[in-house]
């Protein structure tokens, strides 16, 4: 059993570099496990985002109604405590268009105090220029001037977000790119995979940053890499079966 992965390691490395990293491991299709075009980075210049999912789903477009528990957005915030290290707020907007948005700074700043490190929301924004400030990393589905009847219905159960369903506690690496799920089977190496692979992919890219047009030789480059990224899979194979 692999150690917890290493966040401020993880946070070295862009999102497709994490995705490349994870596809090594063969433990899953390259199809699957990270978010699809409907989320976006609101605010594409932050560095990475790292952490572990906190979940809740949401509504705007009623009044709430008097069986929801009002002590849910408390019971969120509690439930940061228990995860193995930062959160990342997710959020479901349950309704079928967003009626009003999931986020303003006044919640992303109590989110921030309290120790959560991003948010995510399959709704939309607003506040964006208040939120910028809090350097914030948050990503979501668009932006809207309005908060509707805004309330949450749920926390700490699978959400489905941007394709993915998210548990409680998925460990989440987002950036302009977008946002990826770390297999946590896996998560102790990655950053290891993605320090070989950079390696191993400058074989390639930095005769062509030199300028170098001589085709046999990107051809031979080419080969090289392939050549060692596969002796790197059977590393990291290896890694994690011991």
């Amino acid at each position: 059993m692999l150690a917890l992965p290493d966040l401020a390691e993880l946070r070295r490395y862009d999102t497709p570099t994490v995705c490349n990293a994870i596809e090594l491991f063969e433990i899953r299709s390259r199809a699957v496990g990270y978010m699809n075009r409907e989320i976006a980075a609101c605010f594409p210049e932050l560095p990475p985002m790292v952490g572990y999912a906190a979940t809740t789903t949401f509504r705007s477009s009623a009044p709430v109604d008097s069986s929801i528990d009002p002590g849910i957005p408390a019971r969120l915030i509690s439930s940061f405590a228990e995860l193995p290290g930062p959160a990342v707020v997710v959020f479901q907007d349950l309704d079928d268009q967003p009626a009003g948005a999931t986020f303003g700074d006044g919640m992303c700043l109590t989110y921030k105090t309290f120790g959560a490190v991003g948010l995510i929301t399959s709704g939309a924004a607003r506040d964006i220029d208040n939120v910028r400030a809090l350097e914030f990393p948050c990503f979501s589905n668009g932006i809207m001037s309005g908060h509707g009847y805004c309330h949450f219905e749920a926390t700490g159960v699978p959400v489905e977000v941007g394709g993915l369903t998210i548990h409680p506690g998925d460990l989440l690496h987002g950036d302009c790119n977008g946002v990826v799920i770390i297999p946590p089977e896996v998560a102790a190496a990655v950053p290891y995979a993605c320090e070989q692979y950079l390696k191993h992919e400058a074989i390639v890219l930095d005769p062509l940053r030199e300028g170098s047009a001589d085709l046999d030789r990107h051809q031979r480059a080419i080969q090289e890499m392939l050549a060692r990224l596969n002796e790197l899979k059977v590393e990291l194979k290896a890694m994690i079966q011991s």
